[in-house]
C-alpha cells in the first residue's frame, strides 16, 4: 500500500512540473501560389513535415485559394488539426496584393479575434489567441500575434517608411492587455540594427517591451560574423524563379520573430533558450545558395534543397513551453463570426467584417455599449459582410461591440 501511494504521489508531482511545447515559424513564401516553380505547396509540405510548427505565420500570400492550398495540402501531414485565420486582402494598397495570414494547431490555440492595422504600404495583421488548455478558464494565457511585411530596399526614404510602419505596431501595443504575451513576426527588410525601425521595436518605453530573442545586434548585411542569422537570399541567381524574387546568395537578416519581455520572466509560458534559428541555415553559407554542397551541417541537404526551391527566404523558427496542459480536442474550431477589418482605435470610423455564412437566423443587429453597459447604438446587419461604424460623435473612451445570439465581444477605442 505504501509503495502504491508513493508511486501515485511521484506521478502527481512529476505531472505537476511537466511542460507542453509550442513550435512557431514565420516564412516569407514568395508570391504564393503563383510564383515558380509549380506545385510549391508540396515542397512546403516537406518543410513543414520536418519542423512541425504549431503556429505558422506567413507573408507574400496572394489569394485565399493559396491559403487553402497550404491548409489542405502543406499542413495535411501534421499530427494535430489545423485551422487558418480569416483571409483578408491587403487594404492598405490598391496595387499590392501580397498579404499575411496565420495557421494554427487547434489543439493548442483558440483564435479569439483578428484585426488589420493599415499602413502606407501593406497591412499589419493582428491575431488574438488564448492557449487551449485545461486551465484556460481560471488562468488564461493570451498571445497577441502581429505579422508584417515592411517596406523593402535601401535608402533614407525606405528606412523612414519602415519606421512609420513599426510605429503603427507600437501604437497598437497601447491597446492590448499589458499582461499578454506578444510576438511580432515578419519580413522586416532591416539591413542593420542601427536602423530606426529596429530600434523602435526595442524601445523600452513602448507600452509592452519587445526583445530580439537572440540579441544579435550589429551590421548584418554581407557580414560573416552574422551569417548564422541570414534568411535571404536562398539563391545566387533568380533565373527561372520570376520577377520580384531576390538573388545574391545568403547575406541578409531580413526575417524576424520578436517577442515580449515576459517570455523571459513568466514561469508558465516562456521562450526556450537557443531555439530561435534561421531554419536551414547552417551558418556557413555567406553569398552562396542555401543548398550549396559546402553549406553542410545540422540541416540536411534535402531540407536545404526544398528551401532553395520554395522561396528566396528561409523561415525563422523558435520554441516556447508552457506549464499548462493542452486539451486533446479544440474548444473553438470555427473562424470568428465578427472581427475588425480596420484598426480598433480611431477618431471617426471603425470597420467590421462578418462571417455571414455562419450567423444564426436570429442574428439581425450589431450593438455598441459603453463601459457602464449602456447600449449606445444598434446597427442592422442586413446580410452585409462588411459594415462601417461612424463613431465620430462618440465621446473619447473604450466601447464594446456584440451581436444578437453571439457571445463574442469586441473592444474599440474612440480617440
Amino acid at each position: 500500500m505504501k509503495k502504491t501511494l508513493s508511486a501515485f504521489l511521484f506521478i502527481v508531482c512529476f505531472c505537476g512540473f511537466s511542460q507542453e511545447t509550442i513550435n512557431t515559424m514565420f516564412y516569407n513564401i514568395a508570391r504564393f501560389p503563383s510564383g515558380a516553380p509549380a506545385n510549391r505547396e508540396l515542397i512546403l509540405r516537406e518543410i513543414l513535415d520536418q519542423y512541425q510548427p504549431d503556429l505558422f505565420m506567413v507573408c507574400e500570400l496572394e489569394t485565399e485559394a493559396g491559403a487553402d492550398l497550404i491548409l489542405d495540402t502543406s499542413l495535411s501531414n501534421q499530427q494535430s488539426p489545423f485551422a487558418k485565420a480569416v483571409f483578408q486582402v491587403n487594404s492598405s494598397s490598391d496595387t499590392d496584393f501580397l498579404q499575411n495570414i496565420v495557421f494554427y494547431n487547434t489543439n493548442k490555440f483558440v483564435l479569439l479575434n483578428q484585426q488589420i492595422h493599415q499602413t502606407a504600404y501593406r497591412d499589419i495583421n493582428q491575431y488574438s489567441f488564448k492557449l487551449n488548455s485545461i486551465e484556460s478558464s481560471s488562468e488564461p494565457i493570451y498571445l497577441e500575434v502581429f505579422v508584417a511585411h515592411l517596406k523593402s530596399s535601401t535608402g533614407t526614404a525606405n528606412q523612414q517608411a519602415r519606421l512609420a510602419m513599426v510605429e503603427i505596431f507600437t501604437d497598437a501595443l497601447e491597446n492590448i492587455n499589458p499582461n499578454a504575451h506578444v510576438l511580432f513576426a515578419g519580413d522586416f527588410n532591416f539591413y542593420n540594427a542601427s536602423e530606426s525601425g529596429f530600434q523602435k521595436i526595442l524601445d523600452p518605453s513602448n507600452a509592452i517591451k519587445m526583445l530580439d530573442p537572440i540579441n544579435a545586434s550589429g551590421n548584418w548585411h554581407d557580414n560573416a560574423n552574422f551569417q548564422y542569422t541570414h534568411t535571404q537570399a536562398t539563391r545566387v541567381s533568380n533565373t527561372g524563379f520570376g520577377i520580384g524574387t531576390a538573388s545574391g546568395g545568403m547575406d541578409d537578416r531580413f526575417d524576424f520573430i520578436m517577442m515580449s519581455e515576459n517570455f523571459n520572466t513568466d514561469p508558465n509560458f516562456y521562450y526556450v533558450e537557443n531555439t530561435y534559428k534561421a531554419y536551414g541555415n547552417n551558418g556557413n553559407c555567406l553569398n552562396k545558395n542555401i543548398n550549396d554542397l559546402t553549406c553542410s551541417g545540422e540541416y540536411s541537404a534535402e531540407l536545404r534543397d526544398n528551401l532553395y526551391y520554395m522561396s528566396d527566404h528561409t523561415p525563422v523558427v523558435m520554441q516556447f513551453e508552457t506549464t499548462q496542459t493542452f486539451l486533446s480536442k479544440p474548444v473553438f474550431e470555427k473562424n470568428p463570426l465578427i472581427w475588425f477589418s480596420s484598426s480598433n482605435h480611431s477618431y471617426d470610423y471603425i470597420e467590421l467584417s462578418i462571417n455571414i455564412q455562419e450567423l444564426s437566423s436570429g442574428t439581425k443587429n450589431i450593438y455598441i455599449y459603453n463601459l457602464l453597459g449602456q447600449k449606445i447604438e444598434s446597427v442592422p446587419i442586413n446580410n452585409n459582410s462588411n459594415i462601417q461604424l461612424d463613431i465620430s460623435s462618440f465621446s473619447n473612451g473604450l466601447y464594446l461591440i456584440r451581436m444578437d445570439n453571439n457571445a463574442e465581444v469586441l473592444k474599440f477605442l474612440k480617440k
